[in-house]
């Protein structure tokens, strides 16, 4: 099996500065290829511990993606460590250094001095192209393992794999085919009771059935080759009667984007008012491009009874000329009250806490995550309001 590492570099990564969102982005895009990453270490800005990890990696690993550390500055040192670990000098690319002259030219700038060290990849490299950067990454082979140096920046980052090494990868080595993947989300189910129903449930060979707490979100995957697909379709529809209505989409759309697509679908607009959930559910539903009508932020202040938070979303609803608002109350006691208002009349409920040991910050997403929930059930013809692990209901109005 092809053992494919990952090396993260620099300090602010090793000390939790911060977070390496490019090590997620990369496990789950070979994943997705048929390569599953085998391992990932981070190293800080030190020239003798690139040196030491390269040349211990070379042993072991068969592919090795180093990623960071080509930028112009002095603390940027994946290029001199892989040509020390090489044996070999660093020597400038005119290519690439005309590249980066052009670059800089067309956006009005100077190129400072320091830029051209980024042009200097090691004697024994073949050069990665980067149409998106400065920085150019680079490939060679040390012992048994091919190696890919690449740029920290994300968008750089997830350009160069994508057109320069996954394809290097698929020329190289036979590389099995994608694994096949099912995957819903739920919201309102515990991951314990979700085990307690499917941890028994028997399996093909060679599949895995998963879990993946994200609160207030868990996600249940079966995975296994895609040779078992029928075998696995039968099994996921036993994951999908324990999920229930608790399921709140399946695959990787997210809500946000499905209740879009269903307001879209059916020619409905949503008027927003929150006051506990600060603005989270506006945001969701906005970056997803939702046919919103309007909608308002109110201080956490205004203190309001399940009553009257259904009565601030029938007048959005009469001021905006939207057929359905949602608002969102400020808590209080640990207690929030939602409401939709739909053509046919209004919808509530307040629900308690109960565990008050959680962060605003989850409780705000929780919070955001139940009213977009109330606005699903309803959008698919059933209840609005559901069973919910976290939270308990006070009081409903239907």
């Amino acid at each position: 099996m092809l053992r494919v590492e990952m090396l993260s570099t620099g300090d602010e990564v090793l000390h939790g500065q911060i977070i390496d969102t490019n090590a997620a982005w990369l496990a789950d895009y070979l994943f997705q290829q048929g390569v599953p990453m085998s391992g990932r270490e981070t190293v800080g800005d030190s020239l003798s511990a690139l040196i030491e990890i390269l040349q211990e990696r070379s042993h072991i690993a068969d592919v090795l993606i180093v990623n960071g550390g080509l930028g112009p500055t002095s603390d940027d040192l994946s290029a001199l460590a892989a040509a020390k670990a090489c044996g070999v000098e660093l020597v400038e690319r005119a290519d690439w250094l005309a590249r980066m002259e052009a670059y800089f030219t067309e956006r009005g700038r100077p190129m400072a001095p320091s830029n051209r060290k980024q042009a200097q990849i090691p004697a024994n490299a073949e050069m990665l192209d980067n149409p998106v950067g400065t920085a150019c990454g680079f490939a060679l082979q040390l012992n048994k393992c091919q190696m890919f140096f690449t740029p920290g920046v994300p968008s750089e980052f997830k350009v160069m794999v994508e057109q320069q090494i996954v394809p290097r990868l698929r020329q190289r080595f036979t590389l099995p085919a994608p694994p096949l993947c099912l995957r819903l989300t739920t919201f309102g189910t515990s991951e314990s009771d979700l085990a307690a129903e499917l941890d028994g449930m028997p399996l093909p060979p060679e599949v895995v059935l998963g879990y993946r707490s994200s609160s207030p979100i868990i996600e249940l995957k079966l995975t296994g080759p895609e040779s078992r697909r029928a075998e696995m379709e039968q099994a996921w529809r036993r994951v999908r009667e324990v999920a229930g209505d608790n399921c709140i989409f399946e695959g990787t759309v997210g809500l946000p984007a499905l209740l879009t697509q269903r307001l879209s679908q059916q020619g409905l607009k949503l008027a927003l008012s929150e006051q506990f959930s600060g603005g989270l559910i506006n945001l969701q539903l906005q970056s997803e491009g939702a046919p919103l009508a309007g909608g308002e932020l109110l201080p956490a202040h205004c203190i309001e009874t399940l009553e009257t938070t259904l009565a601030r979303a029938r007048s959005l609803a009469e001021l905006t000329g939207a057929p359905l608002a949602l608002a969102v109350s400020a808590m209080r006691d640990e207690q929030v009250s939602i409401a939709l208002h739909t053509p046919r009349g209004g919808i509530g409920q307040t629900v308690r806490y109960r565990a008050s040991r959680h962060g605003l910050r989850l409780r705000q997403e929780s919070v955001a995550m139940l009213a977009l929930d109330m606005l699903r059930r309803w959008l698919n013809g059933g209840q609005a309001c559901g069973k919910n692990a976290w939270l308990e209901v006070v009081e409903i109005i239907e």
